[in-house]
């Protein structure tokens, strides 16, 4: 049985783990097919196919990207799975979304630096180097400062909506990021359709509209998850009509998050890499 995990991030993006380990986790892991699904960002999918290839890693790489958008009040996340990552639409769009992440983690270091924590937009770029700075970049600078113990913790007190730290996002919408996905010859995928706090009757409205717009797929299963939420949304992507996609959403090795760990779907669920192998076996 082949062994799917389709969300994964390294330290081009929010990721702690270079390209490198991630891949050689992977393998470790007995993942077939993997993708890397950095943050509005494909920089590491040529030094991983690189990898793959030169050290003969048993290991399919799916080119991927998760893209940040707006939708109502909640900031949506769209995977673009299979994608042409040199696409002139794509590659446009992803610079539009890096130059509004620069701009927002600008703010972010002003807004936390009027409020006693100097420096902290430096600190934040240094854990980032070269890759795009995020909200766990500043999390993590101030873990560093002993201000919490953890994620959840510093979101709370600081970078959570209404907190010093906040500042609203300003992405695209998703029909945009959709068509560039689409242009680049790729799937979309809505995110983790869970972890956005909203109600099922919103959930049904996102799916909704996401479909309208060209949706394909949506994810179904993850590492830490009640039967009862994989079964749902299972059910919910029958009922709209989309393929399911299964990640880890892997950033760091945790207690409680593992690459490929727990993944599979419900009975009945079309996989969404039925979408690429449709394709294959047109163009044989």
């Amino acid at each position: 049985m082949i062994k799917y995990d389709l969300h994964s991030h390294t330290t081009h993006s929010d990721g702690q783990l270079s390209v490198a380990e991630l891949l050689h986790r992977a393998v470790d892991k007995n993942i077939d097919v993997f993708a890397i699904t950095d943050h509005d960002t494909v920089a590491a999918i040529k030094p991983a196919q690189h990898i793959i290839d030169t050290e003969n890693l048993p290991l399919s790489l799916i080119t991927g990207v998760e893209i940040s958008t707006r939708w109502e009040s909640f900031e949506i996340h769209i995977v673009g799975l299979n994608i042409d990552t040199e696409n002139s639409d794509l590659t446009a769009l992803l610079l539009e979304q890096q130059q509004k992440r620069e701009t927002r983690a600008l703010e972010i270091g002003t807004r936390l630096a009027k409020n006693g924590f100097d420096d902290i937009y430096e600190q934040a770029k240094e854990l980032a180097k070269d890759a795009q700075i995020t909200r766990a970049h500043f999390a993590r600078a101030l873990i560093a400062r002993g201000v919490a113990k953890n994620f959840p913790g510093v979101f709370k007190k600081y970078l959570g909506r209404g907190k010093t730290g906040y500042v609203p996002s300003s992405w695209c919408d998703m029909q945009t990021a959709i068509k560039a996905i689409h242009a680049a010859g790729g799937v979309a995928v809505l995110a983790h359709p869970s972890s956005y706090q909203m109600s099922n009757k919103w959930l049904r409205k996102l799916l909704v509209e996401f479909k309208s717009v060209g949706g394909d797929a949506m994810e179904v299963a993850q590492p830490q998850q009640a039967p009862s939420d994989r079964q749902f949304l299972g059910e919910l992507s029958r009922e709209y009509d989309l393929l399911c996609s299964q990640g880890s959403d892997f950033h760091f090795p945790t207690s409680y998050l593992e690459l490929g760990k727990n993944l599979y779907l419900p009975k009945d669920c079309r996989g969404v890499w039925q979408a690429w192998e449709k394709q294959e076996g047109a163009a044989t």
